[in-house]
Formats: structure tokens, C-alpha cells, sequence
């Protein structure tokens, strides 16, 4: 067995000394004050090497700016070949790169936006291909008439397994306080095909899911057949607002058995209907 041994260029006396032309040449882009102390110098080959100064930069915490120097061969005078920021170790660094294919989410699509299929995608099979789906099945004379592609055995699983976890699925708040399942409510539409006996699309214009596909253990408050208890709501009692008017106690009448009745101020003449006493 042959080993081989990695050659490290011995650093350059010259290249290693212009430190303070590698910091002059970090201030020329770097914002006043943005160039810290000198963290080291890494030798990069013959006649060249690297210069280190930290980022004090609070945006780039953690980074560094590098100076690459070097002189000609047989030259004495060392001159700058490259000046960059680069990240070291600790410093924050934006996530790595996804495809768009990759990051795209349910939701994204706009008005006017395009999403392109590839000619490879699982989900979907030549319109020719035989499914099994007695409504997908697509006949020789529809061939070059119907739909290119149709979907295949992978997209109808990946389908079913996401809307039966999701929110039309069984396995929801709403889904457990509904009276009934959506398979026993008549706004329920079943789907054609393979997908009939597990799902199909709510027609009640009142419920959350209306128009849209919801599993057959699916269920909300909405269903045809759901009864309403009678709620007995006492009355409230009445309001009186005693800033308009004073409270009185009510007048006794005289007559009234066991009241003495209110004194009078005078004595009255039963052949006479004035008061005694007047002329």
C-alpha cells in the first residue's frame, strides 16, 4: 500500500508580514470600524497566503474577513490578490438551498402562476395505462382525445392518505363531537371510482367543508339527520331604574277594615255638603 503525504507550502516570510497591507485592504470595503483585530495568517501555496481579521459587523457575527496576498516571483513587494467575508466557526449562515419543487406548500399557488409537472412524476400515468378504475380507464378510441396522463396507483394512495389525516379526516376536534358520520348525512356526494367507498364531497352549503372532499368517518355538526335539544331559558328579571322617579309608600284608604283611616280636618254636615264652620 502506497501513502501518500499532503505537502503544506511553508508559509512566505514577506507574504506573512503584510498584515497591515491585508487590513488596509479589508477597510476599502468594509464599513468604518467593521475590521477587528488579526485572528492569524494561512500560507495558500508559493509566494502566498491569507490574512484574518475579525467581523465586528453585528449583522455578521462570527464571520471574518479574508486578505489573500502574494508577490511575483523573485519580487519583494507584496500585493493583495483577494479580499472577501467569510463565515467561521459559530457564525449564522442561511438555510441550506431547497428546489422550489421542494419547497413549494399547498396554498402557494397564485392567480397567473404556473406549476409544471415533469414528464417522470409518480403521480400520475400514461391516459393508455391500464388502472383498474373503471371511471379512469380511458378506451382505445379516446386515445389522442382524453386526458395525456391520468392518476396512477402511487398519486390515488398519496391522496388518500393525505386527506384522511388532515383536516376532512377522521381524526379532528370537529370530527369527534359530530353527531353522525358524513357516510350516513344526505349532503353527502360520494367520488366515482376506486375512491367512492372511503370518500367523497360535502354539498351542504352551511358546513365548514362544503365543496370539498371529506372522508367517510368525516363528520360535523352539519349532518342531515342531527336533532336539537330544547334549551328552557329562564327570564331575566326586570330593571328598574329608580333615577327617574321617588320611591312612595302607597296611601292607606279610609274604610278599609282595620285601618283607622286618614284624620280629617274638619267635621262635615250630612244635610249640607260645605264643611261646618264657613258661612
Amino acid at each position: 500500500m502506497i501513502r501518500t503525504r499532503s505537502r503544506t507550502a511553508p508559509a512566505d516570510q514577506a507574504c506573512a508580514a503584510a498584515v497591515d497591507l491585508a487590513r488596509v485592504a479589508a477597510q476599502e470595503i468594509a464599513r468604518p470600524g467593521e475590521v477587528g483585530e488579526h485572528l492569524g495568517f494561512d500560507p495558500e501555496g508559493d509566494r502566498l497566503g491569507t490574512h484574518y481579521f475579525a467581523c465586528l459587523d453585528r449583522a455578521y457575527r462570527g464571520w471574518r474577513w479574508a486578505v489573500t496576498v502574494t508577490r511575483a516571483s523573485r519580487a519583494k513587494a507584496v500585493t493583495v490578490s483577494e479580499t472577501v467575508l467569510l463565515h467561521g466557526p459559530g457564525a449564522l449562515l442561511s438555510p441550506q438551498w431547497v428546489p422550489w419543487s421542494e419547497r413549494l406548500r399547498p396554498g402557494d399557488l397564485g392567480v397567473g402562476d404556473l406549476l409544471p409537472t415533469s414528464a417522470d412524476d409518480d403521480r400520475l400515468a400514461p391516459g393508455f395505462t391500464e388502472t383498474g378504475d373503471d371511471a379512469e380507464r380511458q378506451m382505445i378510441f379516446e386515445y389522442g382525445l382524453g386526458r395525456a396522463r391520468v392518476l396512477s396507483a402511487i398519486g390515488r394512495d398519496r391522496a388518500v392518505r393525505r386527506w384522511h389525516s388532515g383536516d376532512s379526516g377522521p381524526h379532528t376536534p370537529l370530527a369527534h363531537a359530530a353527531p353522525a358520520q358524513c357516510s350516513t348525512c344526505g349532503f353527502y356526494w360520494p367520488l366515482a371510482g376506486a375512491l367512492r367507498l372511503g370518500f367523497g364531497v360535502c354539498a351542504n352549503e352551511y358546513a365548514p367543508d362544503d365543496g370539498r372532499v371529506v372522508a367517510a368517518d368525516h363528520g360535523c355538526g352539519a349532518h342531515s339527520e342531527a336533532t336539537t335539544t330544547p334549551v328552557t331559558v329562564e327570564p331575566a328579571p326586570p330593571i328598574l331604574d329608580d333615577l327617574g322617579f321617588d320611591l312612595m309608600e302607597e296611601p292607606v284608604i279610609a274604610g278599609e277594615a282595620g285601618d283607622a283611616g286618614p284624620e280629617l280636618v274638619g267635621s262635615v254636615d250630612e244635610s249640607s255638603s260645605e264643611p261646618l264652620g264657613h258661612s
